[in-house]
């Protein structure tokens, strides 16, 4: 059998960015009706919110149930500081992004320097989420439990817009370099100290590997891509509260699309992500059942475990093996 010559697997993986990249790009002037926008805003947003649990969760084998308080403390940082000190949303994106470190940073090191792994590292973090939740109830700082309604202003420097294109445009890029920086993790020395985490901490910790701080590195890289997923949410909907932004249901969708779609994959929480809007957004206009969507999720999810345990991407590797050999999609 011959072997495919040096690079050929990198070049393969640059088209398949490149192809995608362009699909996502022409897809809003091929259906530019609001609601098929609107579709492509809430599958990239997922996508994003996934991907920022896959880099922990997937790549680094850290399974958390508290990604949506990264989420919290990005949408509530960039808001609080556009409402109450004036500063424009755009820096809130920055802002957001270190908020949901600093709140992850946190969490990582009062967890790992405990030992804490596996199902009691999960609930703690869900344990944090509460605590989270039950603070930002109870002080007016963040609205308490009324939450915060933030003004509209239909303008660039107010991060608002007449056309949902233009938001589409914004997390199309977001989510583009949550996708570099998966891109970056499987690739890199650091995303192979975290595969060899993921798959035996004591072996990894024998090697000379410090899984303490490479946890911990990963836990403030995924709280920043959460965090701004939390300030594209807010000014969005321009409505946060804590039930909303601190919801479980969100930790939930974050799980999902990465395992539905392949954790631990580049491609995977995105491939989750669009299947999760279409059901989302497909039962909402046919059914007025409320949570229809994510029953047929958790069946889809159980159909998926039960025969492609890795995920979707799986699925695409078996159609053409030969194009997956050597890349990890």
């Amino acid at each position: 059998m011959s072997q495919p010559r040096p690079g050929t697997s990198h070049l393969i993986t640059w088209k398949l960015h490149l192809a995608i990249l362009t699909c996502a790009l022409v897809y809003p002037f091929i259906f530019p009706s609001n609601f098929a926008i609107n579709l492509g805003v809430m599958a990239l947003f997922y996508a994003l919110i996934g991907q920022s649990w896959n880099l922990s969760g997937g790549f680094a084998g850290q399974l958390s149930f508290g990604h949506v308080g990264f989420f919290g403390f990005g949408a509530y940082a960039s808001t609080i500081l556009q409402m109450r000190y004036g500063v424009s949303p755009w820096l809130g994106l920055p802002a957001a992004a270190l908020a949901g470190a600093l709140s992850a940073g946190l969490v990582g090191v009062l967890s790992f320097r405990a030992g804490l792994r596996g199902s009691y590292f999960a609930l703690i973090t869900l344990a944090f989420v509460e605590v989270f939740k039950i603070l930002s109830n109870s002080v007016e700082f963040t609205g308490a439990g009324l939450g915060l309604l933030i003004p509209k202003k239909i303008g660039f420097e107010n991060f608002q817009f007449k056309d949902r294109l233009a938001f589409y445009l914004i997390i199309l890029f977001l989510t583009a370099i949550s996708i570099a920086i998966a891109e970056w993790l499987r690739r890199s020395r650091f995303g192979a100290r975290l595969a060899a985490i993921r798959e035996n901490e004591e072996a990894a910790q024998a090697l000379g590997i410090d899984v303490f701080t490479e946890k911990v590195k990963i836990m403030l890289l995924s709280g920043a891509v959460c965090g701004v997923g939390g300030c594209f949410f807010a000014q969005y909907f321009l409505y946060i509260d804590p039930s909303i932004v601190f919801g479980l249901d969100k930790s939930v969708e974050m799980l999902l699309v990465s395992m539905i779609g392949g954790q631990g994959t580049v491609y995977g929480p995105l491939v989750g992500s669009i299947l999760l809007a279409i059901l989302s957004e497909g039962t909402r206009s046919m059914s007025q059942i409320q949570g229809l969507s994510l029953v047929l999720y958790g069946a889809l999810l159980i159909v998926i475990i039960t025969f492609l345990p890795h995920g979707l991407i799986e699925l695409f590797k078996k159609i053409k093996p030969s194009q997956s050999r050597g890349s990890d999609a």
